[in-house]
């Protein structure tokens, strides 16, 4: 018999088994109650049908009782669905259900499940409180005992490591899987994904029946349903199809969702098209737009935080902390102080042009605006500016030349690790980057010059204007679990498998790399002309 419990065919997925040759010992009655929670367990993925009030579901095991359930329902008045692999099966009926289909849903929905005694879809249906019917012949074995033959026949591994895992660790995997397919499931197409991209992306956005398409003209949006997602990646969108996109949700704003890089990103630069092993998708709006709501700040505002996430948040804090991991790679070897006993800061640059920036930025003039205002904050400081890596890359805008960055800061780094610096210094001063986060995670003080995502809770000293919508005051355990638990999506480079974030740690810390052999040297080297012409004009301009 197959295992109830199975790994979703995420597109290139390549996962170690879920089940192993052995036996489960846990308790059919906690078994139970765990799968009902998860709703997990059966194609809990695939398509979830429309299907009208009081709708007898049939599963026929062949054609003889294919016929007799037809029969029956018509002698009965009663409206009946057949549920076949094979459409052969279907021909008496007069509405089928072809393939797979969620049989969570279909329970839900279902007045009554009719099949063989031992179908995996009665098994569910009783579990979902939906009335059964076993048309074999055969009396219905216990529930207890269903679950021991569909479930706990077998042991269960990690399929990302292969090592054991217990059933409740298994089921609360699927489960994670089960809420990244249902957020997916509005969602039919994507935009604005570069084709080094879509390999990473392609499965975090998968919403159980198929890959997103990707289009790249406005007039490919009429051949969509007319309740399909779009998954936007604006930046990176031709301007004709975005606005086409908008105006579409301009009505309803769920047809669009807002890609971005998540906060655990890759080793090497998205500049350089190294690709984001995580991203976020957001039905509400964009993380780094403090002029309208987004699902993390609703997420932040609104989550009743369990003991058991924050106890996740706390490890995962101690793990990146303790690997030097931030958004772009992993740290290097402690730093000495430079400035001796003085106070240390850090000046983290942007991109200048970067949809984040200008969102956040408030009044702040770019980055050497921003360095003139720390040092005004920080007269007697040991200041170090760093310039923004894909800026020092030479692929965006937001270029200060050293003798400028130097009418303020007493250093500026580039070649050194930003964990590494960020476990120097005493605080930072940001515009809205990334850096000010990690350094929370860290315990450094932080100061905000824009408005960050992670500004207003109550762990910032906010110069630029918060929204009123947080009222919340978080702790930094709570900020964490909203940022790296709760908001992102992961994918793991090994199997392909979207994966709770600790994975992608261990991978990212064990040297892991995901990208294009050809594409990032190209691209690397493009840098390299493009930080000489940087530099050549400052110089012409001097």
């Amino acid at each position: 018999m197959m295992p109830l419990l199975r790994i979703p065919p995420f597109p290139g997925s390549k996962p170690n088994p879920l089940t192993q040759a052995g036996r489960s010992d846990a308790d059919p009655d906690d078994v139970a109650t765990l799968l009902r929670a998860a709703r997990v367990g059966g194609a809990f993925w695939a398509a979830q049908p429309d299907l009208p009030s009081g709708t007898i579901i049939g599963c026929p095991w062949d054609a003889a009782s294919a016929r007799a359930m037809t029969a029956r329902a018509e002698a009965q008045g009663l409206s009946l669905r057949l549920w076949v692999a094979d459409p052969a099966l279907a021909r008496t009926a007069s509405a089928a259900i072809v393939g797979d289909a969620d049989p969570w849903h279909v329970a839900r929905h279902a007045q009554a499940v009719w099949g063989k005694s031992d179908d995996a879809r009665i098994t569910i249906a009783r579990l979902a409180d939906c009335p059964v019917e076993a048309m074999d012949g055969m009396a219905l074995p216990a529930l207890a005992d269903a679950i021991t033959t569909s479930c706990l026949r077998f042991a269960y591994a990690n399929p990302f490591t292969g090592n054991p895992a217990s059933f409740g660790e298994t089921i609360a995997l699927l489960a994670y899987w089960r809420g990244i397919i249902d957020a997916n499931r509005p969602i039919v197409a994507a935009a604005g994904m570069a084709f080094w991209k879509r390999e990473t992306v392609e499965p975090l956005l998968w919403n159980g029946i198929a890959p997103v398409r990707h289009i790249t003209t406005p007039r490919a949006l009429d051949t969509l349903p007319p309740d399909a997602a779009v998954a936007v990646w604006k930046a990176k969108t031709p301007p004709d199809l975005l606005a086409a996109i908008e105006a579409r949700a301009a009505h309803n704003p769920a047809l669009l969702h807002e890609v971005e890089d998540g906060f655990i990103r890759s080793i090497g630069l998205g500049a350089d098209c190294v690709p984001p092993l995580s991203i976020t998708v957001d039905a509400v709006g964009v993380h780094f737009d403090p002029a309208r709501e987004s699902g993390l700040e609703r997420l932040l505002e609104t989550a009743a935080f369990s003991d058991a996430d924050l106890a996740r948040a706390a490890a995962i804090r101690d793990l990146i902390v303790a690997s030097g991991l931030s958004k772009y790679g992993v740290g290097g070897p402690a730093l000495s102080r430079p400035g001796g006993s003085k106070r240390h800061v850090l000046v983290t640059g942007q991109v200048e042009d970067d949809r984040s920036v200008i969102a956040a930025r408030g009044d702040v003039r770019g980055n050497l605006d921003l360095l003139r205002r720390a040092r005004l904050a920080e007269p007697d400081a040991y200041l170090i500016y760093r310039p923004h890596p894909d800026v020092d890359a030479g692929h965006r805008k937001g270029h200060v030349p050293d003798e400028a960055a130097r009418a303020y800061a007493d250093a500026i780094d580039r070649g050194t690790s930003i964990s590494a610096l960020l476990d120097m210094v005493d605080g930072v001063h940001v515009l809205s980057s990334l850096a000010g986060f990690e350094a929370l995670l860290r315990g450094r003080d932080v100061t905000c010059h824009g408005t960050p995502f992670y500004a207003g809770w109550g762990l910032t000293r906010d110069l630029g204007a918060t929204p009123v919508r947080r009222k919340r005051r978080l702790d930094i355990n709570r900020l964490a679990a909203g940022v790296l638990l709760l908001y992102p999506r992961y994918m793991d480079p090994i199997t392909a498998l979207p994966c709770p974030p600790e994975i992608l740690v261990h991978r990212l810390v064990a040297g892991v790399r995901k990208e294009s052999r050809l594409i990032v040297p190209l691209r690397r080297l493009q840098g390299k002309v493009n930080r000489w012409r940087f530099r050549a004009g400052s110089v012409e301009e001097a």
